[in-house]
């Protein structure tokens, strides 16, 4: 079923909470599980050990635990009483909540997105979810074809403004709900991202009607778009649009507003997302497939963020979590967001050009040792020095 639910500009202007639609929770359906799969490095799936939902109380697991180290799991997950010592669900979806890198640090500062308003475009919202539902002023669906709420949308939203997980944990977040392609039976799958221009023109049309001090500063997109996608001209005019409105655009889209190069990190889910030092090369398939191409890149200007062994909102419950071991760009997207809305509040005067500068500058460099070579991999983010340079800069 498609929806197209619109809003009054008239309630946004007056500073309501406006949601379109209330999603119903994902359930996945899933019984027990008759035997946990043996993760293999060399397959290239994301899924080989998801076993969110699942029920493994019959199972001895006791020697698994390099198998469940790369499981993804979440709340309604029901685990053996016969798991190894090393392996302890609980703890690590609490160290996968944490963004990791002193982000923390600048929340118990005051440092928390608050009075910023950003806007997200991704899949259907579990609206009710504790993480955000504080957060969220406007919800509203541009050809949604969701009828569940989805893990995407959970994620990302959490990852940027979650009470939780989110970088930047008090920010006002406008969503919109879309999909980027149209059903197609029998048909090859086809991203269609007209839905994408019109969703960024909304919110365009929504920062019309707010005073400055309430803008949206920023809208994050999760997905890696391309030039050669059908009406990819649109999306680059809304793209065109907010970028003279001064609102900076986040996507991997090979067309994205100021060209910025990022890639994500990985972390084993037992250490610490606090020290740079426990984060090495994403899981993500672009640096195992394009690695020998990156390393002949100048990747000083390579922002780095943490990615892999990420804990968020669920939508299988307004206050479930998933913990996801590997990830992508999806996951990187909203982070950058948060970390701008951060800027967005120590220097209310910042463009994205001196944001990324300052991030970049600010970094812990990632090296890698190749054949006796040591190649730069990029500059790990550095949230605190980096909201520092930002604030000796006033």
């Amino acid at each position: 079923m498609i929806f197209l639910c619109f809003l009054s500009l008239a309630g946004v202007g007056c500073g309501q909470i406006l949601i379109s639609r209330s999603l119903p929770v994902l359930d996945f359906q899933r019984g027990k599980l008759e035997k946990l799969p043996i993760y293999d490095p060399e397959d290239e799936r994301y899924w080989q050990l998801d076993v969110r939902s699942y029920d493994l109380s019959a199972l001895s697991l006791k020697d698994r635990s390099d198998d469940l180290m790369m499981s993804c799991f979440d709340s309604k997950t029901k685990w053996s009483k016969d798991l190894p010592p090393s392996f302890n669900a609980k703890y690590i979806m609490e160290l996968g909540k944490n963004p990791g890198l002193g982000i923390r640090t600048l929340h118990r500062i005051g440092i928390t997105g608050k009075g910023v308003y950003v806007g997200l475009i991704d899949q259907g919202l579990l609206t009710q979810h504790i993480e955000y539902t504080d957060r969220l002023r406007f919800y509203e669906e541009i050809h949604c074809l969701d009828d569940e709420a989805t893990m995407h949308g959970s994620a990302t939203a959490s990852i940027l403004a979650g009470k939780t997980a989110g970088v930047a944990p008090e920010a006002t977040l406008y969503y919109i709900a879309t999909t980027m392609h149209d059903p197609a039976e029998n048909k090859k799958f086809e991203l269609d991202l007209k839905y994408l221009a019109q969703s960024i023109n909304r919110l365009l049309d929504i920062n019309n009607s707010l005073p400055k001090e309430r803008r949206i500063r920023a809208i994050a997109v999760a997905i890696r778009l391309s030039n050669d996608v059908k009406n990819a001209d649109l999306a680059n005019d809304a793209v065109e649009r907010a970028k003279k409105a001064g609102v900076f655009i986040i996507t991997s889209s090979l067309f994205e507003t100021h060209g910025f190069k990022f890639s994500g990190l990985n972390r084993i889910p037992i250490a610490d997302p606090e020290k740079p030092s426990s984060y090495t090369l994403g899981s993500f398939l672009l640096w195992k497939n394009r690695l020998t191409e990156i390393l002949k890149e100048d990747n000083h200007e390579r922002l780095l963020i943490p990615m892999d062994s990420r804990c968020t909102a669920s939508p299988t419950g307004k206050s479930d979590y998933a913990f996801y071991r590997k990830a992508g760009h999806s996951w990187v997207i909203p982070y950058i967001a948060g970390l701008y809305v951060l800027a967005c509040q120590v220097k209310p005067d910042i463009e994205p050009e001196t944001f990324w500068r300052a991030a970049i500058s600010s970094g812990n460099t990632l090296e890698m040792e190749r054949e006796k070579n040591r190649y730069c991999l990029g500059q790990i983010v550095n949230p605190e020095a980096l909201i520092r340079q930002l604030q000796n800069a006033k």
